[in-house]
């Protein structure tokens, strides 16, 4: 049996329904943000009476309950009106049309430069009827004293302040277009009942008048029936128009059907700081973790407490463990309650394990989807963290997704997965399938030339991990050398020299001839050969013993003989080796070393 309707309705009608409030808008519909030459163009296509598209509600009273709003520019009084349906796709194209169609002030539009401006728009009466002519070139949008200005708004281009300067311009108000009676008279009787000027107005109103009166929209009603994951599931798909809502929205609308605030839990209110703003106050690391970032994390805790308490129970059927998008849209108001302290613990946790990894800042992290299962991990191991063999089997996990580069798709199906396998295995279970399936391949050590690859940024931590320290002044990388000196990565052999020497920029870019490095050791370094800089280095007003340059080399994995005598080549291929076993030891495995008599994928 369907569970929706297909009615064309007339346009002025939905207008007027939504002008009394019986269509409204679910409260997690964003803002109306079409700009003016979007309202023109469907203002244009409404007057030739083109198609726009279809429009879909869900009748209220039903299984879903939304909390509601009225229409942009609807009077106040609409908000005491019970809402009949809600409008789940086409609020952009509604809300255009009441404003321009229905509104009897200027309307708040946006330009395209997305600034606000108040206009009054206008049918340029000559303009529409004639047959050669471009409708949308009729439609126009006039400033909100009613004229258009040239020469920096000294010159009056024109003037339509008052009706008698509308019917002298043949410019007719496009909000009196159902409400045309007294406009139309007050025309005729200026132009003094003239038989032409007559005439003109009845063929402007039957090419042009006529089309909106007798306009048609297809309506997709879905009934009060529809369940809440139909409802939000078809509200996905077919919201194109607009700027598509994100899961957190339509998880937020769930709960305040029931009377909890979501988006205050995330976003605080004026007397009292959201979740958004204290993991951000607890690391700059957690910038990034959005709305729907939380509800991941919390999703996979409430699904794996399931799993695991259908598992205690023997049961056959365990429960999916998942942090899919239909997963948070069915994520219980009590689990999330219940789950969301933990959840934000586990972030914290997992700024603390980032840091430990030399992971600073929001751009270095390897993968920001790695994040939710890592956040949702910590938090169920919380207890046993402070054991060493936990956090290296977690250290090795981590770095089997970034330089096994599994994190860059399908990573809502992994991070279930790792959710269920990676505390087994810190129990004693076998190894989770990211470790498992982790492959690096020595060559990909040549094309990792910029910081947008994850395994570029893993690497470059993992340098510092290991110990790696600053050319000249020796500090070991903390936070606080990391910020204070600008450490970034700089190439070793200097781009200038490299393209001086005939060497490729695909090599001489790659991560091999790349370290960690305070800005004022890398302008000391300049464009100059190794063999100079090292010697600036070592000079100045407090030198610096060779023997403590080389050692400050080494903890680069860079060899002091090829830097000193600019052997590139030597240099490159002696550091590629090097820094494939650093990945190496980091994964617990075998880099592939192609098909060479005793190597192989291990």
């Amino acid at each position: 049996m369907s569970t929706f309707q297909t009615n064309p309705m007339l346009l002025q009608d939905l207008l007027k329904r939504s002008d009394q409030g019986q269509i409204k808008l679910p409260e997690f519909q964003r803002d109306w943000v079409w700009d003016e030459a979007r309202i023109k163009s469907l203002v244009a296509s409404v007057s030739m009476a083109f198609p726009i598209g279809a429009v879909m509600t869900l009748e209220t009273g039903g299984m879903v309950r939304f909390e509601d709003r009225r229409i942009q520019g609807t009077p106040a009084s609409a908000d005491a009106t019970p809402a009949k349906s809600l409008i789940l796709d086409g609020q952009q194209r509604i809300t255009s049309l009441y404003q321009a169609c229905m509104r009897k002030n200027a309307i708040q539009i946006k330009t395209s430069r997305n600034e606000a401006i108040r206009r009054w728009l206008y049918i340029d009466m000559e303009r529409a009827i004639d047959p050669t002519g471009d409708r949308e070139d009729a439609i126009i949008g006039v400033r909100e004293d009613k004229t258009i200005r040239t020469n920096f708004g000294k010159h009056i281009e024109l003037d339509l302040t008052t009706s008698e300067r509308e019917y002298e311009e043949y410019m007719f108000p496009l909000n009196r277009v159902f409400d045309y009676d007294q406009w139309q008279q007050g025309f005729i009787t200026f132009h003094d009942h003239r038989k032409e000027t007559t005439e003109f107005f009845w063929e402007f109103k039957n090419h042009v008048i006529k089309k909106f009166e007798g306009y048609q929209v297809p309506v997709i009603s879905l009934d009060k029936e529809t369940k809440l994951e139909a409802v939000c599931l078809v509200f996905q798909k077919v919201n194109t128009g607009g700027m598509s809502l994100d899961t957190f929205e339509l998880v937020t609308a769930m709960y305040a059907a029931q009377g909890f605030n979501l988006r205050e839990d995330w976003l605080g209110t004026l007397d009292r700081d959201g979740r958004q703003e204290r993991l951000r106050d607890f690391s700059p690391l957690l910038e990034c973790i959005s709305s729907t970032d939380f509800l991941q994390v919390a999703s996979l805790l409430h699904t794996k407490s399931q799993w695991r308490i259908a598992k205690s129970e023997s049961n056959q059927d365990l429960p999916v463990v998942t942090a899919k998008r239909q997963s948070l849209l069915k994520l219980p108001l009590d689990a999330y309650l219940r789950h969301r302290e933990l959840a934000q613990r586990g972030l914290e946790e997992a700024a603390r394990f980032l840091h430990q990894l030399k992971i600073f800042r929001v751009g270095d992290i390897p993968y920001r989807t790695q994040l939710v299962p890592l956040a949702a991990i910590l938090a169920e191991l919380s207890s046993s963290l402070k054991f060493a063999t936990v956090r290296n089997k977690l250290a090795r996990w981590y770095w089997c997704g970034v330089f096994g580069e599994l994190y860059g798709s399908a990573t809502e199906t992994r991070s279930a997965r790792d959710m269920v396998e990676v505390p087994a295995w810190v129990d004693g279970d076998d190894q989770p399938s990211t470790v498992a399936e982790a492959l690096f391949s020595v060559d990909r050590m040549d094309s990792l030339r910029t910081r947008r690859s994850a395994a570029f940024k893993g690497l470059n931590a993992l340098l510092m991990v290991e110990g790696a320290r600053d050319f000249r002044s020796g500090q070991k990388y903390s936070e606080t050398v990391f910020f204070d000196d600008a450490v970034d990565i700089h190439h070793i052999f200097p781009r200038h020299w490299c393209e001086g020497h005939g060497i490729a920029a695909d090599q001489y870019n790659s991560i091999v001839n790349k370290a960690p490095l305070s800005s004022s050791t890398n302008r000391t370094l300049g464009g100059d050969a190794p063999s100079r800089y090292l010697r600036r280095l070592e000079g100045g007003a407090e030198p610096i013993p060779t023997e403590t340059i080389d050692a400050h080399l080494r903890t680069h994995l860079i060899d002091p003989v090829f830097l000193r005598n600019n052997k590139f080549d030597e240099f490159y291929e002696a550091r590629k080796s090097l820094l494939c076993s650093l990945i190496e030891n980091a994964m617990g495995k075998k880099a592939f070393r192609g098909h060479e008599a005793g190597e192989g994928n291990a």
